[in-house]
């Protein structure tokens, strides 16, 4: 309702440029609860991620019951990937299960860019962390879009 309120007061905004996240964590208190929440976001057109999936008690439930378009992979598997097989297997695994549930997949935490190829050589194209930038204010990010450049090269987002 909130939401909804919120969205009403400023019509400029489209709901479809919004994706709220919800944590792994969170959702374990009430399944029920947080499905409805989720389908009555999706019916203003705002989206969902499920954040630090993987830290917490990670169900295909969720995936099955929750109608998330997004898996945000943790940091802590992220990080480690290109020194522990285990988490590059846990990492592969979580892309598999996004793929068939439909889901994008982000993954957190991206330092460098040699953690940046692996993950799009293994079907993650969207990334967040320090190899791409700090946190600023919000009045800087026009200025930093302007003139980022990538370590491959390319100028975006």
């Amino acid at each position: 309702v909130r939401l909804c309120t919120l969205l009403a007061r400023h019509p400029d905004v489209n709901p479809k440029v919004l994706t709220l996240e919800i944590l792994e964590t969170s959702v374990l208190k009430d399944i029920l609860y947080a499905s409805r929440v989720i389908e009555e976001c999706h019916h203003m057109g705002v989206a969902f991620a499920l954040d630090h999936f993987g830290t917490g008690y990670s169900s295909l439930t969720y995936l099955k019951h929750l109608r998330v378009d997004s898996l945000k992979i943790d940091q802590s598997f992220v990080q480690n990937i290109l020194a522990d097989p285990d988490d590059l297997v846990i990492l592969k695994g979580i892309i598999g299960l996004a793929s068939a549930f439909k889901c994008d997949v982000i993954a957190e935490g991206v330092e460098t860019v040699a953690h940046g190829t692996l993950l799009m050589q293994l079907g993650c194209d969207l990334a967040q962390g320090y190899c791409f930038a700090r946190p600023m204010p919000a009045q800087d990010l026009p200025g930093w879009v302007a003139d980022w450049v990538t370590e491959w090269g390319e100028n975006r987002p």
